[in-house]
């Protein structure tokens, strides 16, 4: 057994720990320090561009991994490094790998050099794509770098525990849980305790009561802003002392306090602490206090600069490192001299691995760039040297350092300099340059969306069926009707949000449905947006499969950013090794007044690449996008139409079953003058439109796009452009929003630009959003005369005799 693993696996107090355990730990906690210091050093010699570091956090990092077990996870920040070394989890070369950014999987598993040094995960897919056994494994979900960006998948993943353990259906799914016995732990730095993330996440799991054990490096700073700025009493648990639950039975935290120096007290308290969250599943803060940061922040910068001489000297004093080894001599665990053969037997197991990391990253970018300069010196040898192409050889040859962008560069500006020249040696380059350019798409392109079998283009599409004598109901019965058969195949289905339990969600689309599959299935929530996302990205990443509701799409902002930095690029950053098949059901468009007509669809579009945007313009087609989403396992935001839920339209029989290709626009009306692009509640307002312009004899071919993301996989739109010559590209966002999108992966990426003979036109709302009433929503957004005037001076261009100005 690795020392890593048998540090991390023994769960004990410390007045039982072996001599053996407590050398192990000491080394452990020097190796990382080491590592830290030699990190710094490789920046600033440019062997890396940047860099933070966990030293300081040594010693409270050892106990919070004696206390981690297996089926644990971990959401936590950058400075963990010590603790993911303590499971087993992280290796010292791998830890270099990341700070030289080695893009390769295996030398770098956490995020194959995507992610800055410090962000740590563990892979929890195999190499199809499929869900390990997490319930044998430790886990550490994927880290990002926005401050208290971690806490609200905390919360999702803490709350899979209480799923699996109080829903008798899902304990079937034993490599996913033991019964809920399974700890979420989160780390954080003090100072971004300040964020409302970290106080919604608290609040959330006192209300949850999940076993949630969140963890407060408190070292007094944010950078260089100090904790009186930052926190009320500069004391997180003081302030958070109303979350203390009154006794055992009681609903609320548990709250600990202990030094970040003080080796015994941290073993012993994240061992009470562990087992209180574990086994009565109640929320717990350990705010470890007194911790120090011996390098500052980053190697943006020396803390020297900002910290008194008597700051410095009190850290100094109470490195936990330093303290460590004062309680061991103490103690009589150690001698001085054992000790001192640990500190130096650390200092060159890094220097080592730090050698062997950068050999095996470097090593093979120096080899490649022999090649390319053995390739073009036979280019040089047959051009001649009445060109520059030499000097481009020399550059390369003699750079010292050289990266893959170098490589690329240099062969791309030879090529340009020989382009009219035909020889083999041009053709090898060229070869070459075609082989580099698709291994470095792997490298850094790869993985955006699911390789699995589950990815969506992998989903059966199954046509909707209907009965012959199948009646007109309330469109949200519909969707109601696909949500109950869907609960009724999958258990690991459920729905929060607010309003979505007792009354069925405002629009009553689960109406009935949590008194059929109870509370745990289908819940309220509070009013908290970012945690309520949070809440089912951290239960996707446990192989549950989460609808997260927004009540309404101009909330989304609340939860917009936990969306973009976490679920939306969670494959990639981790090449795969990570998924959260999360669903994100909301409404918007058309209704009434600023805050409940939105249709933000450019900022969602900018924002969530590696999720899909399904934006159905009925709620048959909003089911028939659940029920391929709910088959596999990427992510996605639903947008139904807000003012859709009331109009009629018929179940289909196989209303749980039927599935929509996502990409796949639908041509709602043929016609050979224009084509209008359209989607949402716009696809009503345009058939309106439509038949106004028949009247004049226009006829329009009206193309319902679907989703956003993906767009229009087939390219139906440009083969309507083909036979049509015209378009306009017509929704609800501000202008030059989603319609400039729609423009750009038409005429751009689908090159319908040939095929036009008029300018193409956008119809967009008003930079504004709609004021509250029906002539705010008709003089903001786009109506049917609009869309009419728009389509009629496209023809008035083409055949102004025909279509003479009308005013």
């Amino acid at each position: 057994m690795s020392t890593a693993e048998t540090a991390a696996d023994v769960q004990t107090s410390v007045a039982s720990l072996s001599k053996e355990d407590l050398l192990r730990d000491y080394r452990l906690g020097w190796e990382s320090r080491q590592a830290s210091l030699a990190g710094r050093k490789e920046v600033f010699m440019g062997k890396a561009k940047f860099g933070i570091f966990g030293d300081g956090k040594e010693v409270p990092q050892l106990a919070m991994a004696r206390a981690f077990r297996a089926g644990d996870w971990r959401s936590g920040y950058y400075r963990d490094q010590t603790f993911m070394f303590a499971i087993g989890e992280l290796t010292l070369q791998q830890y270099f790998a990341q700070l030289y950014a080695h893009p390769d999987v295996e030398a770098e598993p956490s995020t194959a050099g995507r992610a800055m040094n410090g962000h740590f995960g563990t892979r929890h897919l195999d190499e199809d794509g499929n869900f390990k056994n997490l319930a044998q494994s430790k886990n550490s979900s994927a880290d990002i770098s926005p401050t208290g960006g971690q806490m609200p998948r905390l919360v999702g993943l803490a709350y899979a525990s209480k799923l699996y353990r109080q829903n008798p259906e899902l304990h079937q799914f034993s490599q996913f849980s033991v019964n809920g016995n399974e700890v979420a732990f989160g780390t954080i730095g003090n100072a971004s305790t300040s964020e409302g993330m970290f106080f919604e996440a608290i609040n959330a799991a006192g209300v949850l009561q999940i076993p949630m054990l969140v963890s407060v490096w408190d070292d007094h700073y944010g950078i260089s802003v100090p904790a009186e700025y930052q926190t009320t009493k500069q004391n997180i648990s003081e302030i958070l002392k109303g979350f203390q639950r009154e006794g055992e039975g009681q609903e609320g935290f548990e709250i600990f306090r202990v030094k970040g120096w003080d080796y015994a007290g941290l073993i012993d308290t994240y061992q009470r602490a562990a087992e209180v969250c574990r086994t009565q599943h109640v929320p717990v803060l350990i705010h470890v206090q007194e911790v120090t940061q011996p390098q500052g922040h980053s190697t943006s910068g020396s803390h020297e600069r900002y910290k008194s001489k008597d700051r410095l000297s009190w850290e100094e004093e109470h490195d936990c490192l330093r303290k460590m080894r004062e309680w061991l001599l103490q103690e009589g665990h150690a001698s001085p001299e054992e000790l001192d053969q640990i500190e130096n037997e650390a200092k060159e197991t890094v220097k080592v691995a730090r050698a062997a990391a950068w050999n095996s990253f470097f090593n093979p970018i120096k080899q490649e760039r022999d090649e390319v300069v053995q390739l073009l010196n036979k280019l040089v040898a047959e051009t001649g040297r009445e060109n520059s192409l030499h000097e481009l050889v020399e550059t390369l040859e003699h750079n010292s350092a050289p990266i893959r962008a170098d490589l690329v560069r240099t062969v791309r500006r030879a090529l340009r300099q020989v382009r009219s020249q035909r020889s083999a040696s041009r053709r090898d380059l060229q070869n070459w340059l075609e082989q580099a350019l698709a291994e470095n798409a792997d490298r850094y392109n790869s993985y955006l969306f699911s390789q699995s079998e589950e990815s969506v283009g992998n989903i059966e599409e199954v046509k909707a069926q209907f009965d012959a004598n199948a009646p007109q109901v309330d469109a949200r019965e519909v969707l109601q009707a696909c949500f109950d058969a869907n609960f009724q195949r999958d258990p690991r289905i459920f729905a929060i949000g607010e309003d979505v339990g007792r009354i069925g969600d405002v629009n009553q689309a689960f109406a009935g449905l949590q008194e059929k599959f109870g509370e745990l299935r289908v819940t309220d929530t509070g009013i908290r947006e970012c945690t309520i996302v949070g809440q089912g990205i951290g239960a996707a990443m446990r192989g549950l499969r989460p609808i997260t509701e927004i009540q309404y799409l101009d909330y989304l902002l609340y939860a917009i950013q936990i969306l973009s930095d976490d679920v939306a690029p969670l494959q990639y950053r981790t090449k795969g090794g990570q998924k959260a098949p999360l669903i994100v059901r909301t409404r918007g468009h058309r209704l009434e007044g600023i805050w409940h007509s939105g249709s933000p669809i450019q900022m969602i579009l900018g924002s969530i690449r590696g999720m899909h945007l399904c934006v159905p313009r009925n709620m048959i087609q909003a089911a028939g996008f659940y029920n391929t989403l709910l088959r596999s396992d990427e992510p996605a935001i639903v947008i139904e139409c807000l003012n859709g839920y009331r109009l009629k339209e018929r179940i289909p029989s196989n209303v749980g079953e039927f599935t929509l290709p996502l990409g796949r626009p639908e041509t709602l009306k043929k016609g050979e003058d224009v084509t209008i692009v359209t989607y949402g509640s716009m696809c009503r307002i345009v058939q309106d439109a439509a038949k106004q312009l028949e009247e004049v004899g226009i006829n329009v071919e009206i193309i319902d796009v679907q989703t956003l993301l993906p767009f229009d996989v087939d390219h139906i739109i440009a083969d309507s452009l083909q036979r049509t010559n015209r378009v306009l590209f017509a929704d609800e966002d501000v202008p030059g929003g989603a319609t400039a999108y729609m423009m750009q992966q038409v005429l751009d990426e689908q090159q319908a630009y040939r095929f036009l003979d008029s300018q193409p036109r956008c119809l967009s709302a008003q930079a504004h959003r709609p004021p509250y009433g029906s002539d705010g929503d008709y003089f903001s957004k786009p109506n049917a005369e609009d869309v009419f005037d728009a389509v009629y001076e496209i023809m008035q261009e083409a055949d102004p005799k025909r279509f003479p100005a009308i005013y």
